[in-house]
């Protein structure tokens, strides 16, 4: 397979040829048409063109935690900040620890990984609690333990 021109860092910094993509405008366009394919490698495809892209581990980074309340039934719920600039309510279900105890969950209707920053995961890391047994991590909101599973 041949190289991609554009590159995506493990903290969800794209590049091509190099050069830091810093253009909003330009970024919300390409998340707007980012696919993944069967294999799991990430392309955006517009129109009928595709080109695929190199990310080092996730498209997505979850960049900030906020412990919100939801306004129709009062439960508490996480909200995530994600480096398209969206947010969402996480999907408690979809904590993962991967290699380096690097924190993930699952955005977009399932659809995505996404990896949380540093920041984002000592955010997180204020609602998780430790179970019993070696490595047994969860979170606790509304009376629910959502287990942390190991990747």
């Amino acid at each position: 397979m041949l190289e991609s021109d554009i590159k995506i860092d493990k903290e969800g910094i794209w590049y091509y040829r190099g050069a830091h993509m810093f253009r909003k405008d330009i970024l919300c366009l390409f998340f707007d048409n980012l696919h993944l394919d069967d294999c799991g490698r990430y392309f955006v495809q517009m129109n009928q063109e595709i080109c695929y892209l190199d990310v080092e581990d996730t498209a997505f980074v979850v960049s900030a935690v906020y412990k919100t309340q939801d306004a129709s039934n009062g439960h508490e719920q996480i909200e995530i900040l994600l480096s398209d600039d969206s947010r969402e309510i996480l999907d408690l279900n979809t904590l993962a620890v991967g290699r380096d105890n690097v924190m993930y969950c699952r955005i977009k209707e399932g659809n995505f990984p996404a990896r949380f920053s540093r920041k984002s995961y000592y955010q997180l890391a204020q609602h998780i609690r430790e179970g019993d047994a070696p490595d047994d991590f969860y979170v606790f909101l509304n009376d629910q333990k959502f287990v942390i599973r190991n990747q």
